[in-house]
């Protein structure tokens, strides 16, 4: 079993696509012209994505599409929830498809992407070769409760922190409260909380610590996009119906797919995966047994590499 990325993976093409209300995705290819789509849904929603991302599928055979979601990473407006649902981010989906004249691809995506790319292809099974789908995510009124507040459990420090960036008397409901201040227009106030919420996120995503990517995150160009874009989606359910990627698994029947989970997932706790794949049975299910929820965790990583070699042979 592959346990390293690949080596670094040179961009082949790059562009951007005008979109409706004033949004403007970007997108790139790396990896083979005529190699088999896949196309990579980054998390959040709001976190765009890196050069790293490549790294998880052979360049050799895959023709590597990446691309940042509305508002996120180098699509502008940045930190935009204006017309920004996740039916838009299906829509744009199809809009790259056309674009880069893709038939039919394979769609690798967790957390928030796990959530995006199960809606996708529950509208647009005939588009899909496989789904690789990690951390799985979606959007129920537990899960958001979780986050906010469940987490807290596990990691106590970091969700006081959390919290404290709250008055007390707000705290009882601290995602209207985080919305509020992530959507005022005033920096001093939108960063602050932008910073705080990123780094919550961040200190509960990995199963040892991580104080690089806590760092990392919580200093990125990026940090407002993904705590103003997540609060967003949080607060509307996603803009899907209740249970509906659950009950939309028969959709995936026909579809090959693998679901990787961290077992110590604090994050988007393991029981929506066991639920998504109890509903999915013809899914791979693999449990990482020392893992939380970052996709660079070493047995995660190894999982994933794995699952993208087994898409080789399914075009």
């Amino acid at each position: 079993m592959r346990t390293a990325l690949f080596a670094d993976i040179e961009l082949r093409d790059r562009g951007r696509i005008s979109l409706d209300n004033g949004h403007e995705m970007y997108w790139e290819e790396s990896g083979r012209s005529d190699g088999v789509p896949i196309v990579f849904l980054h998390g959040g929603p709001g976190a765009g994505t890196m050069p790293v991302h490549r790294r998880f599928f052979d360049p050799d055979y895959f023709r590597i599409i990446l691309f940042d979601q509305r508002g996120a990473g180098r699509s502008t407006p940045q930190a935009s929830i204006s017309a920004n649902t996740t039916a838009d981010l299906v829509s744009d989906l199809e809009i790259l498809r056309t674009h880069l004249s893709v038939e039919r691809w394979h769609l690798f995506g967790g957390s928030w992407g796990s959530t995006l790319g199960l809606t996708y292809a529950q509208t647009f099974p005939e588009r899909c070769l496989g789904l690789i789908l990690r951390g799985i995510f979606t959007c129920s009124p537990r899960e958001v409760d979780w986050f906010l507040y469940g987490m807290g459990r596990f990691f106590p420090d970091a969700w006081r922190d959390f919290a404290n960036a709250i008055p007390p008397e707000e705290r009882d409901d601290l995602l209207v409260a985080y919305s509020t201040r992530l959507n005022d227009p005033d920096p001093q106030v939108h960063m602050v909380a932008a910073r705080a919420w990123a780094t919550y996120e961040a200190r509960c995503s990995t199963l040892k610590p991580n104080p690089d990517a806590v760092r990392s995150i919580s200093a990125s160009e990026g940090t407002l996009a993904l705590a103003r874009i997540e609060a967003h989606y949080l607060a509307n359910g996603a803009f899907l119906k209740p249970e509906q990627l659950i009950s939309g698994a028969a959709r995936l029947r026909e579809i090959p797919g693998t679901i990787v989970h961290g077992r110590y997932d604090m994050v988007c706790p393991i029981e929506t995966a066991d639920r998504l794949a109890r509903a999915w049975p013809e899914a791979e299910f693999t449990i990482v047994p020392e893992a939380g929820h970052s996709a660079l965790e070493p047995g995660t990583r190894a999982a994933l590499l794995d699952a993208v070699e087994r898409l080789k042979g399914l075009e």
